[in-house]
């Protein structure tokens, strides 16, 4: 029923394809919501609240909820937490924050993963800035996810970007991933490296791209609840995210609302 590659990599049909898209819809939308919603004085479970009760509105289940373990439907990473943010009322957010939200959904049994990192109120110069090169290299590694080209060139498109606006931390031991029939599936996806290794890209291929980009050091640690990443400096961290499908016809953007069209025909 599910067709893979030679390396193990899950390839999707035209109609999986379309169930896929409609999870990652669920994914976008949730995250088009959280959005608008942020704002200071709120809590990250605020923010998870509202993200669960949209995913299930919509006839979905929370992907998060569960997995290993983890307590909530997203992962909410506060201003030097990199990713897996666990939501609580312990603090509230505050004006100049930065939040990380990674959302995910299964609809009919196919996942959607997406993530965005948005301003709380306003923020200084440095952050608007690093969200911005965050989000862009994202853009930059997804316009590689073109049949023919290999698994490597995306962290590469990542990295070069990163590095040709300043000096910034790209943490190496987190990166993106296979998704469908499950919410992590091979192949892990760099985001660094060099061009031209690794699987070669094939329609019908689903990867999660997920640069994450610090404003100090790439090192980072993990909080002894067992999930939340942070930076060794206390530096600042933003996080971007989109599941994109590999088609003949070029990346589609599976978690986008417009299927990327309008960034992707901004790199051509």
């Amino acid at each position: 029923m599910f067709k893979k590659n030679r390396h193990g990599i899950q390839i999707k049909s035209p109609e999986q394809l379309e169930k896929m898209r409609a999870a990652g819809l669920v994914v976008g939308r949730t995250l088009d919501l959280l959005k608008r919603s942020v704002e200071p004085g709120m809590t990250p479970l605020d923010l998870d609240a509202i993200a669960e009760k949209a995913i299930r509105d919509e006839g979905a289940i929370p992907s998060f909820k569960g997995y290993q373990g983890f307590p909530a439907s997203i992962c909410a990473s506060v201003n030097h937490e990199v990713v897996h943010g666990i939501p609580s009322t312990e603090r509230k957010l505050r004006e100049g924050d930065i939040i990380s939200i990674d959302c995910g959904a299964i609809l009919d049994g196919w996942h959607g993963d997406s993530a965005v990192t948005v301003p709380v109120g306003e923020v200084s110069p440095a952050l608007t800035e690093l969200m911005r090169v965050t989000e862009e290299s994202m853009w930059r590694g997804i316009a590689a996810l073109t049949v023919g080209r290999h698994l490597s060139d995306i962290g590469y498109e990542v990295e070069k970007y990163v590095r040709s606006q300043g000096r910034y931390g790209i943490p190496q031991e987190y990166g993106g991933h296979g998704i469908g029939t499950e919410m992590h599936m091979d192949p892990w996806v760099a985001n660094h490296g060099r061009p031209g290794r690794g699987p070669v890209l094939e329609a019908g291929m689903c990867l999660a791209i997920e640069p994450m980009v610090n404003l100090g050091t790439q090192r980072t640690r993990v909080l002894d609840d067992d999930w939340t990443v942070v930076t060794i400096d206390g530096k600042a961290s933003a996080h971007f995210e989109h599941s994109v499908a590999v088609t003949h016809n070029g990346p589609w953007v599976l978690t986008a609302l417009d299927g990327g069209k309008e960034r992707l025909s901004q790199l051509n």
